[in-house]
Formats: C-alpha cells, structure tokens, sequence
C-alpha cells in the first residue's frame, strides 16, 4: 500500500500554515534575503527512518526552488551521524520548513523505530505485528505508512473497511454468536468478519458462527493456548480456517511468548499512540548569496 499523498498534502498545508502564519519573522529580521544554505537533515540516534517523503514535500510546498536531496529510503535503519537528507538553497526557506519537516520525520521514524522492534521480538514465529486505530487524529495515513516502514501489517483503515464485532456490539445484539450471524446474513460484500472474545466460553460460542478471525481480549497467555488448542480442533471438524488475533495487555517483554503460542496475529495499540519521537536535527551553513 503506497502512501497517498495527496492525502498527506493536506496534513502538510495545516501544519505549515499553523507553523507559519503570516511569516517567520526572526528569519526575516535576521537572515538576509538572498542567502543561500546547505542544510544537513541528521539521525542523533539508532532508528528505522520513516517520512522522508513527507518531508520533501514539505520544502517544495515551502519554496519550490529548493534542492531535496534524500540520501536513503524510507524503511531504513540508520545510526547516530548518519545524514538523512542535504538541502540547498534560500536560507530563509530551508529554515521556515525546518520544524515542520522534523516534526513529521520524528515522530513518523518513531513509530517505525517502534514497530521494527516488535516485529524482532516475533521473528521466527507465524505471527504478524498489525497496528490499530489508536492513531493521532487525522494522521492515520502516516501513522499506518509509518508501521510499515517498520516491517509491520496494516489492521483495518477505519470503521468501513473491516467488521470487528467488540463487547459492546455483541451486547446490544444478543451476544457474540447472533452478531456473527447478523452480519453474515447482511453482509453481501463478503467484508471479512472478526470477532473479540474475552474467555473460553465466548470463544466456544463464537466458532459456532464460523467468524473469520477470533480476537482474544486481554487473555493471558495460558488463556491464548487454550484458545489455540480450540480453534484448530474446530477448524479440522469444520475444514474451515479461522485465524487468531491477540490484543490488549501487549508489550515488547510478552509479545514473543503470545506469539509462539501460535496464534496469527497480535495487534499493538503503542506501536501509534505510544511511540517515542526519534531525534532527528537539521544543521544548516551559509554558502552564498543568490
């Protein structure tokens, strides 16, 4: 899945007119205008890089005349002094994009950073880290590109591209088993069908509805075996396939155990609300007047 940009073009124009305004006035009181720089975009620190497009587009919505010169591609790992980016031309332009440009690579690579660590931890296992919606508003696109940057698998978009059956929907259908089947009898499009279970006894009932995917709420992983063990003796008697997914009480010190339970995926809210900004600076220097 590409990045949309023109999705991100929108993303770019809020921040810099809120960055922005009605101009960067020290720069203008300051810098003369016809100064010319080379400005060095730097990681200060191990990372998985991810925004470097975003970035690019940044400087040619703040002045077209510049020279953007991404060195690597998104997805790679750097270390501290590695040189992400070199930029040239109008002083006064490489420093009114500055913030905004940062602001997006470091929060984007920490989330890539982030992920790239959960996807080790469950290597060698059939499990796939998956983000979730716990997205900063309006950035699910980014945030989404970002996790997979870091080697992880994109969960639903939104409410319309997926049916979860949670807690809440299975109370006000009459519990798990009748959602599930509400839903196939509607569901003309074929739309996949997962459905959140809390314990054995939800599990039970839900596979009697042959979703296509169980998500295991908050278990504890003696709980997931139990599951597990379930489901692959339901999916033998009915030669049907319903996959596993773990969620909730996830974290980079028990991902490894869920995963070698055997279950298919384990979705990780921190991966997008939780991820630290990786430190990125930019270092500019005068070259030249135009």
């Amino acid at each position: 899945m590409s990045l949309d940009m023109e999705k991100v073009r929108a993303l770019v124009r809020l921040a810099l007119k809120e960055d922005i305004g009605k101009g960067d006035i020290t720069s203008k009181l300051t810098v003369p205008k016809p100064a010319q720089a080379l400005a060095l975009i730097m990681a200060k620190e191990e990372a998985v890089i991810a925004g470097l497009p975003v970035a690019k587009l940044v400087y040619e919505m703040v002045d077209p005349a510049l020279v953007f010169d991404g060195l690597l591609p998104d997805g790679s790992r750097v270390e501290y002094g590695d040189i992400l980016v070199k930029i040239q031309g109008s002083a006064r332009s490489i420093l009114a994009g500055e913030r905004v440009a940062l602001n997006f690579l470091q929060h984007l690579s920490g989330v890539a950073t982030l992920t790239a660590k959960y996807v080790e931890q469950v290597q060698g296992t059939s499990a796939k880290i998956l983000d979730t919606r716990k997205t900063l508003p309006g950035f699910r696109v980014l945030d989404k590109y970002a996790v997979r940057m870091g080697g992880g698998t994109n969960h639903r978009m939104g409410l319309y591209d997926m049916v979860l059956i949670k807690s809440n929907h299975a109370e006000l259908a009459g519990g798990i088993g009748n959602a599930i089947r509400k839903i196939k009898r509607s569901n003309g499009k074929g739309t996949k069908v997962v459905a959140e279970v809390r314990t054995l006894n939800e599990a039970t009932e839900a596979l009697f509805a042959s979703p296509d995917r169980l998500l295991l709420d908050n278990m504890s992983i003696d709980k997931i075996r139990e599951v597990v063990a379930l489901v692959e003796t339901s999916n033998r008697a009915r030669e049907v396939k319903t996959d596993l997914e773990v969620s909730g009480g996830v974290h980079l010190d028990n991902v490894r155990a869920i995963a070698q339970t055997g279950v298919n995926f384990v979705s990780v809210g921190a991966l997008t609300h939780s991820a630290r900004a990786v430190d990125i600076s930019l270092t500019l220097r005068e070259i030249g007047s135009a």
